[in-house]
C-alpha cells in the first residue's frame, strides 16, 4: 500500500511580560504539551490554517506573522505529517473556546516551554523564536 503525507500548520502563541518571551502551551488528547497545529484545509493558506487551530485548540486571536521559526515531521496514523511553524503574537484570550472541554493551556517562559513540550523537534523549532523576532526586527 501507499504511504500518504499530509501538510500541517502550526501556531507557536507568544506575549511579551515586562520583556519577557511567554509561550502558551495546550495540552494534546493525550495531555502531552504542545501548540496549536492540524491539516491545512483546502480553503485556506497555511497561515490561515495555524489561525484557525489556534483559535479551536487554544481559544486565542492575533497575529499570525507570515515568516516560518522551521518545520519537523512527525508519524501519526501510518503517515508522515509535515508541519510547518508560525509565530502568532496574541492578542485575544477566550474564556471558552471549541476544545475547552478536554485541553489545558498554560503560559511559561519560553525556556520552559522548550523543555515542557514533548516532540522534542519542535522544543527546539519554539527556542529559536527569539531569534527569529531579532531577525525581522519584529516589534510587535
Amino acid at each position: 500500500h501507499e504511504e500518504k503525507e499530509y501538510n500541517q500548520s502550526a501556531a507557536v502563541p507568544f506575549r511579551l511580560i515586562e520583556g519577557e518571551l511567554q509561550i502558551l502551551l495546550i495540552t494534546s488528547r493525550k495531555k502531552n504539551w504542545g501548540v496549536p497545529k492540524g491539516f491545512i484545509e483546502y480553503d485556506l493558506n497555511r497561515e490561515e490554517s495555524a489561525a484557525k487551530e489556534a483559535y479551536e485548540e487554544a481559544g486565542i486571536s492575533g497575529e499570525i506573522i507570515p515568516v516560518p521559526i522551521g518545520n519537523y515531521t512527525y508519524h501519526k496514523w501510518g503517515i508522515d505529517c509535515h508541519v510547518l511553524v508560525f509565530p502568532m503574537q496574541v492578542s485575544y484570550l477566550l474564556n471558552n473556546w471549541p476544545e475547552d472541554y478536554f485541553r489545558e493551556r498554560k503560559w511559561v517562559p519560553i525556556q520552559d516551554a522548550v523543555h515542557l513540550i514533548r516532540n522534542k523537534d519542535l522544543g527546539k523549532i519554539v527556542g529559536q523564536l527569539p531569534q527569529l523576532l531579532k531577525e525581522i526586527n519584529y516589534a510587535g
